[in-house]
């Protein structure tokens, strides 16, 4: 038999918080580790696996051979076996055998804590440190200033297998080319934050990486470890900050992954009206149980501790608020006080973000919830959950139903636009038209919007515009900025080619003025969350389809009023009541000819009247361009003789 040496990076103070859940850097101890131990070389290996009656590690440096490494288990009850075998070198394949209690069931495990996984369809993982030195001090000492909820937040979502493929060799870019490509893409179209749709290693392409087997490993299709290090580094020196999907909602079924590790439900919860979820059949975590709360907040701070992540995207967050979440009468049972909310979820959440919020500067979690959970974006000890932003799945819903709408009709629902602000207030709001929003027959956002080609691309035009100026932060699908015209599919790029058309290039280069404009602007953003950032003009006007409101930031002078006009008709001498007397400046018009726009004719400055209007002292007419949005600031407070 080899060698197994007695070894263990754990004290008796790791296995207490462990066994309370509260060990939160469990990647320090548990897994496969490069050490040396005696003068000698080769990795410690710990897993997790309380109901085995024996666990060795097999991989290319014993010919995959059950028995040959035998791990030990401690004697404290922790369930953790552990060991250093010598001579195992950075790169070397492995797995656990577990020989369970629970009738005798082997099963053939990935390491959950594995740095490095095998590329699919291979599920090995693989024994690897990183000794990536970081190059991004300035950003990450200046981010708890500029990550803050008072700062912009225009993020691009990517799926990085379909963002941009390699012509010649017809692949997705590598890490190390997205680190190029993706960086000076970004800084051209002016978004402050990348979002990326998980890239944790997952078996199955088709699920775009919410089945995740391993949870701390980047996924192997794009490169090394270092090499999305780098790519973090290379955004972060280019002043964008990094938020991960993160999915703690559910796991796949996979045999090499975390379902019946140990022969029994160790991470899944064992009750398969809590454990198992049926429209995506797979597995959901038992939060519950400490070690596995432990094991997933770990799994939160090491990706923004290792690898300087600025932000998680929680997904599915309903999924795991829920006990009834799609779920039929009969197929679930209430909460110990009869209610259908999962406490032990709500438990979760809530330690999840004091804990994240307590470690790092600068970060920020957002919840994807779709429903109206309360204080899901307050803090704990406000009885919230704890989050800093939450998606606004009701704004995204209502403004696309809106839009598809022809214009014609739009008269009569004007509300579905205004509905929002009743509850803008009540969280923190990400606006997000999201990859969920062009899949499964939905279409394209450019066509999803109605009329001939111009129209369509005036719609587009005017949903960024007004998304932009809408309170809240905001998000967008990557190939939205440029009038994809195809639903997105993940197995194929971008069609970067549209770009040769004026109508595609126009949308590109509003989306990122738009995201200048918003970075330029304090009162976009300085109090996006509050309703002390914004005030109706006039939200009455159904018949002419036409939006007046006005964003405030911390100084009155920075206040920017927005007009938007939901129809192709003109409003010439359109009269709206202003909040000063003065002299406005037009500051961003969606219908310029760069945009694709018709160019309608609109002043650059106008000068108040002192004429009352809309409850309102002084006002002035504007011509209003068709499905354009105009925004104007005050630039004195004297009226020009």
């Amino acid at each position: 038999m080899s060698n197994v040496l007695a070894h263990s990076f754990l004290t008796e103070f790791d296995i207490n918080l462990f066994k309370a859940g509260k060990h939160f850097r469990l990647y320090e101890k548990l897994g496969a580790h490069l050490t040396e131990v005696d003068g000698q070389k080769g990795v410690y290996f710990a897993v997790w696996a309380p109901s085995a009656k024996a666990v060795s590690v097999i991989g290319d440096f014993n010919y995959w051979i059950e028995g040959e490494h035998p791990l030990n288990v401690r004697w404290d009850g922790s369930g953790i076996w552990e060991g250093f075998i010598p001579n195992v070198e950075k790169g070397s394949k492995y797995k656990y055998k577990i020989h369970s209690h629970h009738n005798d069931i082997k099963t053939e495990k990935a390491d959950p804590f594995a740095r490095r996984c095998e590329h699919p369809p291979n599920t090995a993982s693989v024994v690897w440190d990183t000794n990536y030195k970081w190059k991004d001090a300035k950003w990450m000492e200046s981010r708890k200033e500029t990550n803050q909820l008072n700062r912009p937040f225009s993020v691009y979502e990517v799926h990085l297998g379909s963002w941009m493929h390699n012509g010649k060799e017809n692949r997705p870019l590598t890490y190390i080319e997205l680190a190029k490509e993706l960086t000076a893409y970004l800084k051209k179209m002016n978004f402050t934050h990348v979002e990326f749709m998980p890239i944790m290693e997952y078996p199955y392409d088709p699920s775009w990486g919410y089945q995740l087997t391993g949870y701390f490993a980047p996924t192997s299709r794009f490169g090394k470890p270092e090499d999305f290090m780098l790519l973090v580094d290379e955004l972060h020196k280019n002043d964008i900050g990094v938020i991960l999907d993160w999915v703690p909602s559910h796991f796949p079924e996979d045999a090499h992954g975390l379902g019946f590790f140990d022969g029994t439900h160790l991470y899944e919860h064992p009750d398969r009206k809590k454990g198992y979820h049926p429209d995506w059949k797979s597995l959901i975590f038992n939060y519950g149980r400490n070690e596995v709360r432990a094991f997933l907040i770990s799994n939160a701070i090491f990706w923004l501790d290792q690898y300087h992540a600025d932000g998680l995207r929680v997904d599915a967050v309903a999924s795991m608020l829920y006990l009834d979440y799609s779920r039929e009468e009969g197929e679930w049972d209430p909460n110990q006080f009869g209610g259908r909310e999962n406490l032990d979820a709500i438990s979760f959440f809530k330690e999840l973000n004091e804990e994240i919020y307590g470690s790092f500067e600068g970060v920020q979690t957002i919840a994807e919830e779709s429903t109206s959970f309360p204080l899901v974006s307050k803090p704990t000890f406000l009885g919230g959950l704890g989050f800093g932003m939450k998606w606004m799945m009701g704004w995204m819903h209502d403004t696309l139903e809106y839009f598809k709408k022809e214009p014609v009709y739009r008269k009569h629902h004007q509300n579905d636009l205004t509905f929002s602000m009743t509850y803008a207030f009540t969280e923190n709001f990400m606006l997000p038209l999201s990859h969920d929003e062009v899949v499964y027959g939905k279409k394209s956002l450019l066509y999803r919007m109605p009329g001939d080609e111009w129209q369509r691309f005036a719609n587009l035009r005017l949903l960024f515009s007004y998304m932009i100026t809408h309170p809240g932060t905001n998000l967008l699908f990557m190939g939205g900025e440029f009038g994809q015209s195809e639903e997105w599919n993940f197995q194929q790029s971008l069609d970067w080619h549209l770009l040769q058309y004026d109508y595609h290039k126009g949308v590109q280069q509003l989306v990122s003025d738009l995201n200048g404009f918003y970075k330029k602007e304090p009162a976009l953003y300085e109090k996006q969350f509050t309703n002390e950032g914004f005030e109706w003009i006039d939200y009455n006007d159904a018949e002419n389809s036409v939006l007046s409101y006005i964003r405030k930031g911390e100084k009155e002078k920075d206040d920017v009023i927005i007009i938007c006009n939901m129809t192709p008709v003109p409003r010439e001498d359109y009269r709206i009541g202003l909040p000063k007397e003065g002299t406005y400046k037009l500051i961003f018009n969606s219908d310029e000819s760069k945009y694709g726009g018709s160019n309608f004719p609109v002043k650059k400055q106008y000068t108040s009247e002192k004429l009352e209007w809309q409850y309102r002292k002084q006002s002035a007419t504007f011509n209003l361009p068709p499905l354009g949005m105009i925004a104007l600031k005050r630039i004195n407070s004297k009226v020009n003789s």
